[in-house]
């Protein structure tokens, strides 16, 4: 049997229940078979659209929104280049922009967990909240669909990654960068998106999904060359996640801290075998419960816990034996410089993200010759800077779509959004798509 029969035999899986008969909710990714793909797809190139569904989506998991949304299951491949399929969620705007091609947007939400109940494709359903066993409640994906809405509402056709894939491999070097330009390539393939292959195209994420974007920013120019990427803004995107491991260890985020541990020894094999040697009963249970965990329960779960406590020795004996060494090299960013210009996002008084790692990236990618402009918030702090900020990115992204120019490495310490009364008048219109979303209404062009 060809690539071509087997894929086109995946039509029945798509077919497949991907809702609870007994209760009519979205199942797990874990328990649809939506999510498997079809026999010989390790054969389809890259990109390759390998099934869909339409779905409905929910704020905050429990709204439906009149939001044209289409699941699509992609070939694409893990950090190691072994092939791999993902989902992307593809958000087609009832009024496009009237800018020809449509652009198009990846928006990277930040997971920052293992579980599939904070995957996008998964926790942006409607009735993902109300699942007692499984429920999306404590996703941060749910503050994220409210600065995609705001995207989808200037008329861009927005594509929502699962980037950490389908085992939640949080963390993992490269591999973000290669499900979301296959996920663009996906998208620009569906018949139902009917936009150019030469759409503009941008790329949003802050957090997690400020990590996940730089990955997919440093491999676009060689991974993807056929993509016309025309800007990517990189919210708070971690940079050195040695950096900030060590910084949030012991605090209000040590659940972050532990959760990255949890998803890296899935990814690293010898790394599970280290901690297994060093890890002590409660440290086993821990980790094993994290991965179950949403972002908000790991946080709540190890409020201020030093993960010294869950080994049998020093943690910085692990932390520095030379094979964690290597590994927070190879999870580092920098080591490719992105080609398309950049707005990063940082807050100096951030209290997850030390802005002395963003620094230096900035750093290392001007060196590279990368165009960068940097917002330096001096006033806001981590969680604030967020949808302050949302305002500016979606106006900068918008002079990217329409060609206008750069201003090459501006990079320095700007007049804090909180006190920029242009900041207030996109908050505003923020808080009118909010407001169409608590009602349920589908989400219309509405400019900032």
């Amino acid at each position: 049997m060809t690539v071509a029969q087997n894929l086109a035999g995946a039509n029945w899986l798509g077919a497949a229940p991907h809702e609870g008969r007994a209760t009519g909710k979205p199942l797990l990714p874990s328990e649809d078979l939506f999510y498997d793909p079809p026999l010989g797809f390790e054969h389809a190139t890259p990109g390759t659209v390998l099934r869909t569904r339409d779905v409905t989506l929910g704020l905050f998991g429990v709204i439906p929104q009149r939001i044209t949304a289409i699941q699509v299951l992609y070939r694409t491949q893990d950090h190691r280049g072994a092939p791999d399929a993902t989902v992307t969620t593809v958000l087609i705007p009832a009024q496009r922009s009237a800018q020809l091609p449509t652009p198009v947007l990846s928006y990277q939400c930040a997971i920052d967990a293992v579980s599939d109940r904070c995957f996008p494709s998964y926790a942006l359903r409607a009735g993902t909240a109300g699942r007692k066993k499984g429920s999306s409640l404590g996703s941060v994906v749910h503050i994220d669909f409210i600065m995609i809405a705001a995207a989808l509402a200037e008329g861009w056709i927005v594509s929502v990654p699962d980037h950490e894939g389908p085992d939640g491999q949080w963390g993992a070097p490269n591999e973000p960068g290669y499900r979301i330009l296959d996920g663009l390539r996906a998208t620009l393939a569906l018949p139902r998106v009917a936009v150019a292959p030469n759409a503009p195209i941008g790329l949003w994420g802050y957090s997690g999904g400020g990590l996940a974007t730089s990955w997919g920013a440093e491999l676009a120019g060689y991974y993807a060359p056929e993509l016309n990427m025309v800007g990517a803004v990189l919210g708070s995107p971690v940079g050195d996640l040695k950096m900030t491991f060590n910084r949030l260890n012991g605090g209000p985020f040590s659940g972050l801290s532990a959760s990255v541990v949890a998803a890296m020894t899935h990814v690293y094999p010898e790394l599970a075998d280290l901690v297994d040697e060093h890890i002590n009963e409660t440290g086993r249970k821990t980790l094993a419960e994290l991965e179950k965990l949403t972002t908000a329960e790991a946080v709540a779960k190890m409020f201020c816990k030093d993960l010294d406590n869950l080994v049998d020795c020093e943690l910085d004996d692990i932390v520095q034996s030379p094979l964690m060494q290597q590994i927070f090299e190879d999870i580092r960013l920098g080591h490719n410089v992105p080609t398309m210009p950049l707005l990063m996002v940082q807050a100096v008084h951030d209290q997850i993200i030390s802005v002395k790692g963003i620094d230096a990236l900035v750093k290392t990618y001007s060196k590279g010759g990368a165009r960068i402009a940097y917002h330096r918030d001096l006033f806001c702090e981590h969680l604030l800077l967020h949808p302050l900020a949302a305002p500016m990115a979606l106006r900068w992204l918008t002079d990217r779509f329409q060609g206008r120019p750069t201003s090459d490495n501006m990079v320095r310490t700007v007049w804090p959004t909180v006190l920029n009364p242009i900041t207030y008048a996109g908050m505003f219109r923020l808080g009118k798509v909010l407001a169409r979303m608590a009602g349920g209404k589908m989400v219309k062009r509405n400019p900032l």
